[in-house]
């Protein structure tokens, strides 16, 4: 075949032709060097942002009013007319203080006549100790019988019985006279009044409302779909709008185990740590309810990140250090159209896959995103 090489054709068959064999295999190796190894660890990218607990830092504020640590009724332990009252609604009172005065009249003619009994037994005690002295000193020279000298003895233990029954009743009958005074049995204030001089009183029967001095308390009324987020010892921060610029902490002492009947609300009272002199019974007070530190908060999550374990609900957790999944178990407490609300198994801050649960696996490493549209991430 006759044809004519162009010059170009001959350069490259020129430079082909005396190129040695070893530069080509060192230029195939060195090309081969330039590609990237295919990765056999890649990780995956998922919709994942951290949750937050609902409401921030604080599960929630209510409205409270101030109360004493122990409130209660105080009334008489005996019936009778009342003709005197020394105190009204508001007065503070020392221990030992007379409150008000029952009509003594009767308790008086009780205790005398107690007396009179105890003085008849006492006199009574008397002649059986001397008689059964005398029976027994003839006992023993035989100059009476022993039936006689049994009926003496035994007149002396009736004698010795009834002048302790006598006793006791007079003891009781000075009780009884001392209780139609009223005293108060510890430091503290009037907070109502409930019975007027000349009412007739049933013993128990409340005369005055009162609160001790000292320690303070908050009374909230929380309804039954927030209760489940308040635990004993939980802290909690107490403005009064009568104090402005005080800031009381507290702690929940009591949470009622039932509703109120007519309010459907639950009673919880926290413990005032410091309350201070100038915080009245009665003032109004707004209180925050802080992050309980003895478990997990309450968080709100997708719907789409739910994930189902068998019949449990269950998250997907990115673990911070590995960045790998980890399927856990958590409970919830309210679905809602686009969120659900979660209780126990997360902490506020954790990163949780958003989309996507179904197609992701436990231990795989993962690459979180942030949602393609700013609607999507959770509130």
């Amino acid at each position: 075949m006759n044809y004519r090489k162009s010059p170009l054709t001959r350069r490259a068959l020129q430079r082909h032709v005396w190129l040695p064999y070893g530069a080509v295999a060192v230029l195939a190796l060195l090309a081969g060097c330039g590609r990237k190894a295919p990765e056999t660890d890649m990780a995956a990218p998922v919709i994942a942002l951290p949750v937050q607990a609902v409401g921030g830092q604080s599960n929630g504020r209510f409205p409270g009013e101030i109360h004493a640590r122990y409130e209660m009724p105080l009334s008489f332990r005996v019936s009778g007319q009342l003709t005197a009252r020394y105190v009204n609604a508001g007065d503070v009172v020392k221990k030992g203080q007379e409150l008000a005065q029952l009509d003594p009249t009767d308790a008086a003619n009780q205790l005398a006549s107690a007396k009179a009994a105890l003085e008849a037994a006492e006199h009574r005690l008397l002649f059986a100790t001397q008689q059964r002295d005398r029976d027994e000193a003839q006992s023993k020279q035989n100059l009476i019988s022993q039936l006689q000298l049994e009926q003496t003895q035994d007149a002396y233990a009736s004698a010795l019985s009834g002048r302790d029954q006598a006793r006791q009743q007079f003891e009781l009958a000075q009780n009884q006279s001392r209780y139609t005074t009223l005293v108060a049995d510890h430091d503290g204030a009037v907070t109502s009044r409930q019975a007027d001089v000349g009412q007739v009183l049933a013993a128990g029967q409340a005369v005055f409302g009162f609160a001790w001095s000292g320690e303070r308390e908050v009374y909230l009324d929380v309804p039954e779909s927030r209760v489940d987020s308040l635990v004993i010892g939980q802290a909690a921060t107490v403005t009064v709008p009568a104090l402005p610029g005080r800031v009381f902490i507290a702690h929940v002492r009591e949470i009622a185990p039932a509703a109120d009947p007519q309010s459907r609300t639950y009673l919880v009272k926290l413990t005032l740590d410091q309350p201070g002199a100038a915080l009245q019974l009665g003032m109004t007070a707004d209180v925050t309810m802080q992050a309980d530190g003895t478990r997990n908060a309450t968080v709100s999550i997708p719907a789409t990140a739910l994930f189902h374990q068998g019949e449990h609900p269950a998250v997907w957790v990115v673990r911070p250090a590995a960045a790998t999944l980890e399927l856990r178990p958590v409970t919830v407490v309210r679905y809602d159209e686009r969120d659900v609300l979660i209780t126990d198994g997360l902490k506020a801050g954790e990163r949780i896959v958003m989309q996507g649960v179904h197609t992701v696996s436990a231990g795989e490493k993962v690459a979180p995103i942030a949602p393609p549209h700013p609607e999507d991430a959770p509130q």
